[in-house]
């Protein structure tokens, strides 16, 4: 009996392997965790593997010592150089389950299915940075090239879902749609508005807008940053500005600050651990991407009682009902997020009510617990059925 059959004899609960292009901050990288920390530990096991790298801060974030973490370190261009590594990595670890994430990880599969492995699930979360909204030719190929390797898809929002059975060409019995899901008990209103550790902005009397997320392109904060100091210009003296994350655009956020003339408005908090604090610490959020799944941002921050201002992007349209929950804006579109900010920020009652009509919608409709029992249900299927492959 060699190595991995011992520990399987000696552990019979299936081994889920989650691969990830990267295990680091992220919305997408906090499912992983919310997912592995509250699954049955008696049910399952995990792995992690990220073809580029785990982040030892991020690790940390998960909660149960039997999850192993692995960094692949994969090189620029296709991964087809980590086949062989992938491919002795899953016939020594022999999972039950490989459940690949997002386009950049799709081609594990390919050592995936020459391993044996057979129960393999696909997950679709949002659009990448170079793929907006799905329109690339290109990648919708490269999907269909790959689907003969997926048993089962997960798609976040039905507008991928959508993509995946109509223009992908998936067959439907193959897509299972699940939401993201939030902890509503780390994340609840405060009332007054909490003080948030480290702060240098002076808060008394003013109105709290703030965004979570990585500095970078997709998510642009640059789009906010010019909103705020239009609504300033139109009358929102009182406002400020906090910025939680960091990342690649960091620099050219604080550029734009300073040219906006709100640097005295504005803190760039960074990489921030305890998020909760952050968002309690809000009375407005702003979600400014050009690109979007389902929000974990979003759902975070409607579960903390805040109303929110988004683009139109994605799946956003699927969380935020304009006019009871917050307000959908074009991308790319300072002015009008200016004008959705100064709507809140001039009544304090709208922002009181569709707060609450916020939280209210997520305890109802997205709660992590209900997003595990989700999962749960899909892994037993698919063991139960093998790949699950040609299923209607």
């Amino acid at each position: 009996m060699n190595e991995a059959a011992r520990a399987d004899a000696a552990d019979p609960r299936p081994l889920v392997m989650h691969v990830l292009y990267s295990f680091d901050v992220g919305g997408l990288e906090n499912g992983v965790v919310n997912l592995i920390n509250r699954l049955p530990a008696d049910r399952f096991r995990h792995a992690v593997v990220a073809l580029l790298h785990c982040a030892p801060t991020f690790c940390q974030r998960v909660q149960r010592d039997d999850v192993e973490f692995i960094s692949l370190h994969k090189p620029p261009g296709h991964a087809i150089r980590l086949y062989p590594q992938l491919y002795k990595l899953f016939r020594r670890m022999r999972p039950a389950i490989v459940h690949t994430r997002n386009l950049a990880a799709l081609e594990a599969l390919v050592p995936a299915a020459l391993a044996g492995v057979r129960a393999r699930v696909h997950g679709e979360h949002g659009w990448d940075s170079f793929d907006r909204e799905g329109s690339s030719a290109k990648y919708r190929l490269v999907r269909k090239l790959y689907s003969p390797l997926v048993g089962r898809y997960v798609a976040l929002s039905r507008q991928i879902e959508r993509y995946l059975i109509e223009r992908v060409g998936v067959a439907a019995g193959r897509v299972e749609r699940i939401c993201n899901g939030v902890d509503t008990a780390r994340f609840f209103p405060a009332s007054p508005r909490a003080a948030l550790s480290g702060c240098p902005l002076r808060l008394d009397g003013a109105v709290v807008v703030g965004t979570v997320g990585r500095l970078q392109a997709v998510k642009d904060q640059l789009t906010l940053v010019r909103a705020v100091a239009i609504a300033r210009r139109r009358g929102a003296a009182d406002v400020r500005l906090i910025i939680a994350g960091d990342g690649p655009l960091r620099l050219e956020v604080e550029a734009e600050v300073r040219a906006c003339g709100i640097g005295d408005l504005t803190w760039l908090a960074g990489e921030r651990n305890d998020v909760p604090d952050v968002m309690r610490a809000l009375d407005v959020f702003a979600l400014p991407s050009r690109s979007e799944g389902i929000s974990n941002t979003i759902l975070e921050a409607m579960a903390t009682g805040l109303p929110v201002v988004a683009t139109d992007v994605g799946g956003s349209a699927e969380l935020v009902l304009p006019g009871r929950t917050g307000e959908l804006v074009p991308a790319e579109d300072p002015e009008r997020m200016a004008g959705a900010l100064l709507r809140y920020t001039s009544d304090a009652a709208l922002r009181k009510s569709h707060g609450a009509a916020g939280r209210q919608r997520v305890e109802q409709d997205f709660s992590i617990d209900n997003m595990v029992a989700r999962y749960a249900g899909l892994y037993e299927q698919v063991l139960l059925r093998g790949s699950g492959l040609g299923d209607e």
